[in-house]
């Protein structure tokens, strides 16, 4: 393999506090929305054109069909879970795009842990468009 057969080192971005917390703050509203049963504050950090691949493997395109797929989950067989979500990694590929990861964890209804380990694992992948982040894409898999 020659130097120009090799693929790039990608050099990620250092990142302010203030974009971690805005990041940090779109997995505390999601875990908030997902114990209360909120789909609204579920979706409010999603672009209009964001892409869902939800815990089944089913895609969603579009920020009305994530919050109408959401409605159904939070109100049908979602209605008396609850999680903890830990936000366990972020990495700028640039200042306004970072992929997130985060874990989740059943709780029972007071919060405490149900599963030692995280039984899913999320991908996010965020933009910061006008000052403010917003999640285009977010994948979930299942952790055996």
């Amino acid at each position: 393999m020659t130097t120009a057969d090799l693929p790039p080192l990608v050099e990620y971005s250092s990142p302010a506090e203030d974009d971690i917390a805005a990041i940090r703050q779109i997995i505390a509203d999601t875990e908030t929305a997902y114990n209360t049963n909120d789909a609204e504050l579920m979706t409010k950090h999603f672009a209009c054109n964001a892409t869902v691949v939800n815990a089944m493997g089913v895609t969603l395109s579009g920020v009305d069909e994530i919050v109408e797929s959401t409605r159904q989950g939070l109100a049908g067989f979602l209605r008396d879970e609850h999680v903890r979500y830990d936000l366990l990694d972020v990495l700028f590929v640039r200042p306004d795009v970072a992929l997130a990861y985060k874990g989740a964890r059943a709780t029972d209804a007071e919060g405490n842990l149900l599963d030692a380990e995280h039984v899913m694992k999320v991908l996010y992948v965020v933009v910061k468009e006008d000052g403010r982040w917003w999640a285009v894409a977010r994948h979930h898999t299942l952790v055996r």
